[in-house]
């Protein structure tokens, strides 16, 4: 998958609109947060949203809209229905998840139902998307293109490379290869139930190794991973919202 521009530290001009600089400090932002550990999938997703917002507001400046050519319009368009579909792609396992989740919540409310069978169920869903989630991920390979860019438009290759980096995290923590981080409601939660976050796992994998171990199961470790999808749709639907917005500025220079 390819983005239109490199990304460069020093990615607009020293002499530029604000609008452009504020852009540039959410970039710096979240290369940061990219590289902290205590920085959360859910903070980096509204954090991304900022961005985007951000973006189509640089794209209806007059400026920016003289800078684009025709074809760098379409490299952007197509990058963002990329990260459209990896949106798209996102929230559909998580709601499989959620549903299977669901049922089984239902049944420990309810006491009775064949808790086994749904518990089999979200597992056999379980092994199918991450192995989708590894096909994804070994598409999300991003290389970058080598064209000579003004340096103002270096910005939207750079925030389509981040996104997508984000997206390449999000996968791995769904597929249980990622240690799991400090989440905004799920962390309160845990905290109030003094529990703790085991380095060598996330929600997704412990709930994994509970199903798998038949070991006796509570609501509460359900709900847990619950939060994190409850999470991590929120973030995604934002993202999505603002990334339409953005292509709908694109779309309306031509």
């Amino acid at each position: 998958m390819s983005i239109s521009f490199h990304a460069r530290s020093n990615s607009v001009p020293s002499m530029q609109h604000p609008q452009a600089a504020y852009v540039d400090e959410q970039l710096a932002r979240l290369r940061s947060s990219e590289a902290a550990s205590s920085s959360s999938i859910y903070q980096r997703l509204s954090n991304l949203q900022d961005l985007h917002d951000s973006l189509d507001k640089m794209i209806r400046l007059s400026i920016t809209n003289k800078a684009l050519s025709q074809y760098q319009i379409e490299k952007l368009l197509d990058g963002s229905l990329r990260i459209l579909d990896l949106c798209n792609m996102a929230k559909d396992a998580l709601s499989q998840m959620k549903e299977g989740l669901k049922e089984i919540q239902s049944i420990l409310r309810r006491k009775r139902g064949d808790l086994f069978a749904e518990v089999r169920k979200y597992l056999a869903t379980r092994k199918v998307l991450k192995k989708s989630f590894q096909k994804v991920l070994k598409n999300l390979k991003v290389s970058q293109n080598k064209e000579n860019c003004n340096k103002f438009l270096v910005v939207f290759g750079e925030a389509e490379a981040i996104t997508i980096a984000l997206f390449e995290s999000m996968f791995s923590f769904m597929s249980g290869s990622k240690a799991c981080r400090k989440w905004s409601l799920v962390s309160k939660l845990m905290s109030q139930n003094k529990a703790t976050c085991e380095d060598e796992a996330n929600e997704f994998t412990r709930l994994d190794s509970v199903f798998e171990s038949e070991k006796l199961l509570k609501i509460e470790d359900v709900q847990m991973l619950e939060w994190c999808i409850q999470d991590l749709e929120d973030g995604i639907e934002s993202l999505s919202k603002s990334l339409i917005k953005y292509r709908v500025s694109l779309l309306n220079i031509f």
